[in-house]
């Protein structure tokens, strides 16, 4: 394990290098080598901090949003969705010690490891170096990708203003056919071909069958709305 190299990815220097180590270390490491501690206590304050940071960067940024809508975004910006891909944006799965058993079946790439290795190494900079600190380090890898979200309008239920539109011009209702899935188990991408009385639109992708018929949807009502199709 590269801490310096770790040290480098972040952008800090821990001063107290065993925090950082306990927070790469995962509980199946720990219990295969009879270690007293492991991430879990670290993970426990990291999701707090950070719950913090996006709570902050959401009130001062979106200034017109109300109570509810920073909430569904914030519930999605901590979500293990998000923060694994986080994750992945900086190559953490590389520097987690996990057990023989969970390093073998994957471990070090699957997103509830990796969210919660990543909340633990919040707060090990929290405690190592300050709030704000840990909160430089996550707006700097996560505040484009926050605005890029937003913009996207994600909590725009695509399938029911496609239902509604396809209604309005086809008289019909568009179907939805999942054509493939890719990825291990746990870690799966579906592809869904959208079809509006039999003839093919367009096609999404996601991590569920839900998502990716949101996926298509959006680009069918887009798709719509841009061309005006009439009936």
């Amino acid at each position: 394990m590269n801490l310096e190299k770790l040290n480098e990815i972040l952008n800090y220097n821990f001063e107290n290098k065993e925090l950082l180590i306990e927070a790469l270390t995962h509980s199946s490491f720990s219990y295969e080598n009879k270690l007293y501690r492991n991430y879990e206590r670290l993970e426990f304050l990291g999701d707090a901090v950070l719950q913090l940071i996006v709570s902050e960067y959401l009130v001062f940024k979106y200034k017109d949003f109300d109570e509810g809508m920073l909430s569904r975004y914030r519930a999605y910006f901590v979500s293990e969705e998000f923060i694994s891909e986080l994750a992945k944006q900086i190559e953490l799965g590389n520097f987690i010690r996990l057990g023989k058993g969970e390093l073998n079946s994957g471990g070090n790439d699957r997103p509830s490891i990796l969210c919660d290795i990543f909340e633990s190494i919040v707060a090990a900079m929290y405690l190592d170096g300050g709030y704000n600190e840990a909160r430089r380090f996550i707006i700097t890898i996560a505040a484009d990708k926050i605005d890029e979200v937003i913009q996207q309008n994600i909590f725009t239920d695509y399938k029911s203003e496609l239902q509604k539109l396809t209604q309005k011009i086809f008289e019909s209702l568009p179907d939805y056919r999942v054509k493939d899935e890719t990825g291990p188990e746990h870690d799966k991408t579906f592809i869904v071909d959208l079809y509006i009385n039999d003839t093919y639109y367009c096609s999404g992708s996601g991590k569920s069958k839900k998502k990716a018929e949101q996926d298509a949807a959006k680009k069918a009502f887009l798709m719509l709305n841009e061309h005006k199709v009439d009936a």
